[in-house]
């Protein structure tokens, strides 16, 4: 083996200093994480939630992913916003300052370890558990001063356990969110146990039985850049899976020149029909995971919103759905997943979309986080003053414990 670890050199590379322009990054993210939690605090998971002793970033760790809103990394297919936020707000006594670098590092371990998963991993592993375990544990680190040593036993750690498995998509469960808070507690934990002591194996990741041998078939090489890999992360302007997204927005062009007719046909990549060719959704979750049902409502109603999600909205939508055909296309499915697309065909026009709204290359603006924010808190119910709240802390504040506050207050 060589001198090095793919781990070592990873805990190396986050002890870099984060700069102001990213610490302003991280806060949009945070805003859009908290976002997500507040807009699912009425769902079935919430009200699990509130019958637990759990921590309130525990409980928000629970929500941050219910409405397929969380922000994503394309190349890596996971979500780190959901594990790395309340992981950093469940260290308490931290300036926002060190909180935001945190998040920062959290989330370049949890994508660059994520980049290095192949199809293989995919097929069965939840990405955004099995790296955000590394990632929980890289901005718990942070919080805690860690040096390269202590960071790449925590790091070792984290890895030793695994993700979760995608069964949970296959039956009306909440494993999916349990997932979220096993990375987040299992991370920090391994953070905590490294700073007094603990040692993890430094070749967790490609040794003769670290977690390349068991769960890819060809990983591919780490990645570490000069920058930050935050920079590379989607914001999601819709209420349904990411996969589902590049036809929305395709459809929506269409709609735009009045060209959007039944019958239709989506051709994307072939994940986007492994996760969401479902035509006759029949709950809410279903419905964020049809690209039928997601052009339906492009077609009908224009641009989707979550109540376009729930019960009524499925049934009505019946037979525009069963006009919109999925079928792959190869030539999308070589470009994932750096690109997420799909090209949309209606009778007399068509759209193809290369990279979609929120993606790095046609970025969500501030203002349109900020908004999307809004809607979100309006979807949960919150106050103007909770709403307002929100937004000052995330954006303006310094207080990372006001954050863990407010959470608390709204669930």
């Amino acid at each position: 083996m060589p001198d090095h670890s793919l781990t070592e050199r990873l805990a190396q590379h986050l002890l870099r200093a984060v700069d102001g322009p990213m610490r302003g990054r991280a806060r949009l993210h945070l805003l859009d994480w908290m976002g997500c939690v507040a807009g699912a605090r009425h769902g079935p998971v919430a009200a699990v939630m509130r019958r637990s002793d759990h921590p309130a970033t525990l409980r928000a760790a629970m929500l941050g992913n219910v409405l397929e809103m969380d922000d994503v990394h394309r190349a890596a297919i996971l979500h780190p916003g959901p594990v790395i936020w309340p992981a950093v707000l469940g260290r308490s006594g931290q300036g926002m300052a060190a909180m935001l670098d945190a998040a920062v590092r959290g989330y370049e371990a949890t994508i660059a370890i994520g980049a290095t998963f192949d199809a293989a991993h995919y097929g069965y592993w939840h990405n955004t558990t099995t790296a955000g375990l590394f990632g929980s544990a890289a901005a718990v680190s942070s919080l805690l001063g860690a040096d390269a040593t202590i960071l790449t036993s925590a790091l070792g750690l984290a890895g030793s356990v695994s993700g979760g498995f995608w069964q949970m998509r296959h039956e009306p469960v909440m494993a999916k969110q349990w997932h979220i808070a096993h990375a987040v507690r299992t991370g920090a934990a391994a953070a905590q146990d490294a700073a007094i002591g603990m040692t993890g194996p430094r070749f967790v990741l490609e040794g003769a039985q670290g977690v390349y041998a068991a769960t890819c078939h060809a990983p591919k090489p780490l990645q570490l850049a000069a920058g930050w890999r935050m920079a590379e992360v989607s914001f999601k302007p819709w209420g349904a899976c990411r996969h589902a997204h590049p036809a929305i927005d395709a459809a929506l062009a269409l709609r735009a020149r009045g060209t959007l007719t039944l019958p239709v046909t989506v051709e994307t990549f072939a994940d986007a029909l492994a996760f969401c060719d479902s035509p006759h959704p029949a709950t809410p979750h279903q419905a964020k995971f049809s690209i039928q049902h997601a052009v339906a409502v492009v077609m009908m109603r224009g641009e989707p919103t979550l109540e376009d999600f729930e019960a009524e909205s499925i049934a009505a939508l019946a037979d525009a759905r069963a006009g919109v055909l999925v079928r792959e296309n190869p030539a999308i499915t070589a470009r994932y997943p750096d690109h997420f697309g799909a090209t949309v065909i209606a009778e007399t026009d068509r759209e193809s979309v290369v990279d979609t709204l929120g993606d790095p290359e046609r970025p969500l603006s501030r203002d349109g986080v900020i908004a999307k924010a809004r809607a979100l808190f309006a979807w949960g119910e919150l106050s103007d003053a909770q709403a307002q709240r929100g937004l000052t802390l995330a954006l303006d504040g310094d207080d990372a414990d006001g954050v863990v506050s407010w959470l608390d207050e709204i669930l």
